[in-house]
């Protein structure tokens, strides 16, 4: 029996199924080769926002909150599970599901809430990236904020080398993580039978309850579940049940190893920050840079202090790469709308690294600690309108057949999701009552502003929580990747009359050629288009009349003569500059009803070198181009 997975626009095209599953031999291999995305979204849970509410929670209430990491854990799991589920049965992301379901007012809430999300996500990493900095190096926090823009790079020559490439980076850094903290754990010795009964559940104040939603919006991520969905498709998995089953069941597995994981280094945090500072009597350790400089006389050894430093750095690195993608996956599948990655990386950076230098700039380096809560508490909050949507999408029997999720699973589903949304409610009326006592001249902006926003996102929320259950007949605001077509339309063969075929002299043009040749008619009209590079085309443009110009018109005659003898009607068009904007000019001018180009078959460095075509032409033509490899 074979699943019949959605077909789209691919999420994280550069690296979807591109680690082919079915060349492992054996079950082994097999399963070695699904480990990696879940170490991926692992990072996520020991980002520097962690630390701040870990460090926090174990320092205000020592043991006392270690349920609350837990519970989180076994949530997240829950729902990471789920997320892995979406992307491997239906072949979508969340972001992706979401744009096919909802109408576009909701989709547009749901994105700004994301990106808000990925905003704060990156603020926190850009606080505890520069915090480290400071730490090891002795910079001012100021300067390690702007030097944490530069890891926007990384990711762009990461991404290039291959998703196992990334995925082995990921692990190293989180390996790092793991064994500084080992070695924390013995120099702290802490007391096993306390930190047993920290999993009794308890909420000693109002206090611990924000800690605690802070901890849950550490824990639980919302742009994680994004990030999953899309992960696990860079596997190429066959269509047959077995197959998908095993997916599932192996990703599980992945995902169970990497987030206990990420349980440990949360854990031993807030145990550290228990052992080394409840126990003292030194209760209000939210900072990390107070962290940091008080370990070595708690636990007496120079070593705690820079490992602790040393996990840090690593942390907020891994957790900024994984960023960037969840940002790259949410834009494109809520708006359909692709851009550079650097680019990307360069916005979002941007804007987590003005809010973080404002704050240093206007509150003091001694606000950071309260910043990176802040953050997590921003992050808890989002995340019932990223847990409801995916929990509707894998119970949905006619989009999931046979995977759909069982009766226990949906009921702890909701349960997760009713725990996290109520906390949240009663955070914001706690937060509206305290803004309201704390500024009371401020009534007309918080009742015409912030009240109004809190209605309308409690309103949308009721939306995708009950408009499924109320009927299915509110789906047909749904809208796929390209639209409805009849099924005629679909299966028929286009008949074009004027084909463009972008030629540059090298061995790539005989497979363009040779695809001319299947898709055109004798009555087709063929048209060679050639950009000319070099400078003095750039400056002098139809004048240019240098060796390299004059051999390449003679070269695209010969190819003009060579395809006029085999019967067909061609015509030439020279563009001069850059191919990236002289092709689609061209192609309007000349009226072409498809463009055919052939790939080059470089990748990786050779692309930031030479950059790349072919991207930049099809966002920038409106008929369909016919990309062919070589």
């Amino acid at each position: 029996m074979s699943v019949n997975r959605n077909k789209g626009s691919e999420s994280l095209s550069e690296v979807h199924g591109s680690v082919d599953i079915n060349q492992r031999k054996g079950l082994f291999k097999k399963f070695l080769a699904f480990l990696g995305p879940a170490y991926l979204i692992s990072v996520g849970y020991m980002d520097p926002g962690n630390w701040a509410t870990d460090l926090a929670g174990g320092s205000k209430y020592g043991y006392q909150l270690i349920w609350v990491l837990l519970m989180s854990n076994i949530i997240a799991l829950l729902l990471q599970s789920l997320s892995a589920r979406l992307g491997i049965v239906r072949g979508r992301d969340l972001a992706q599901a979401s744009r096919e379901t909802y109408p576009k007012y909701v989709n547009y809430f749901l994105y700004s809430l994301a990106e808000i999300a990925i905003a704060a996500c990156d603020l926190a990493e850009v606080l505890g990236m520069a915090i480290g900095l400071q730490l090891l190096f002795d910079l001012p926090l100021m300067i390690g904020v702007i030097i944490s823009v530069l890891d926007t790079f990384i990711l762009l020559f990461l991404i290039n080398f291959g998703i196992r490439k990334m995925e082995a980076f990921i692990i190293t850094l989180v390996a790092m993580v793991g064994f500084s903290f080992i070695a924390e754990m013995i120099f702290a010795k802490p007391q096993i039978g306390e930190v047993v009964k920290g999993f009794v559940p308890s909420l000693p104040d109002s206090d611990a309850l924000y800690i605690a939603i802070g901890i849950i919006g550490a824990t639980v991520m919302p742009h994680n579940l994004y990030l999953h969905s899309a992960l696990v498709q860079t596997r190429k998995i066959g269509n047959i049940k077995s197959d998908i089953k095993r997916a599932i069941k192996f990703n599980f597995i992945d995902s169970a190893i990497a987030l206990n994981l990420a349980f440990f280094v949360n854990a031993a945090i807030l145990i550290l920050a228990a052992t080394a500072f409840y126990k003292n009597g030194l209760y209000e350790v939210a900072e990390i840079q107070d962290a940091h400089r008080l370990l070595e006389p708690m636990l007496g050894t120079r070593w705690a202090p820079i490992l602790f430093a040393v996990a840090l750095i690593a942390a907020g690195q891994s957790s900024t790469i994984t960023g960037t993608l969840a940002g790259q996956i949410i834009m494109e599948g809520y708006l359909n709308l692709r851009i550079q990655p650097w680019v990307r990386r360069i916005i979002t950076r941007l804007i987590a690294v003005v809010p973080s230098l404002l704050a240093i700039y206007y509150i003091g380096e001694e606000a950071t600690g309260k910043l990176l809560i802040l953050s997590q508490v921003i992050l808890s909050m989002q995340l019932g309108f990223a847990i409801i949507p995916l929990i509707h999408f894998v119970s949905d029997q006619q989009k999931m057949g046979t995977f759909v999720i069982g009766l226990k699973t949906k009921i702890f589903a909701w349960i997760s999701a009713a725990i996290i949304v109520s906390l949240n409610i009663k955070l914001v009326i706690a937060e509206i009552i305290d803004l309201q006592d704390k500024f009371p001249d401020q009534q007309i902006l918080i009742m015409g502003v912030v009240i109004p926003f809190v209605i309308l996102s409690f309103g949308i929320l009721l939306y995708i929580t009950f408009s499924p259950f109320i009927s299915s007949v509110k789906h047909h605001h749904a809208v796929t990747p390209h639209g409805h077509q009849n099924l005629d339309v679909v299966i028929s063969k286009k008949q074009y009359q004027r084909i463009a075929i972008a030629v540059d002299f090298s061995e790539s043009d005989n497979a363009a050629l040779s695809q001319v040749i299947l898709q055109a008619q004798k009555s087709t009209t063929l048209i060679l288009i050639h950009v000319l590079e070099t400078a003095g085309a750039i400056v002098l443009g139809e004048e240019i009349k240098d060796h390299e110009s004059t051999s390449d018109i003679k070269q695209l005659e010969k190819y003009k003569q060579r395809l006029s003898e085999l019967g067909y009607v061609v015509e030439t068009a020279l563009g001069y500059g850059n191919p990236k904007k002289e092709i689609p000019q061209l192609v309007t001018q000349k009226k072409a009803e498809l463009l055919i180009m052939a790939t080059h078959g470089h990748k990786g460095f050779k692309d930031f070198l030479f950059g790349t075509t072919l991207d930049k032409v099809r966002h920038s033509v409106k008929i369909p181009v016919l990309i062919v490899g070589v």
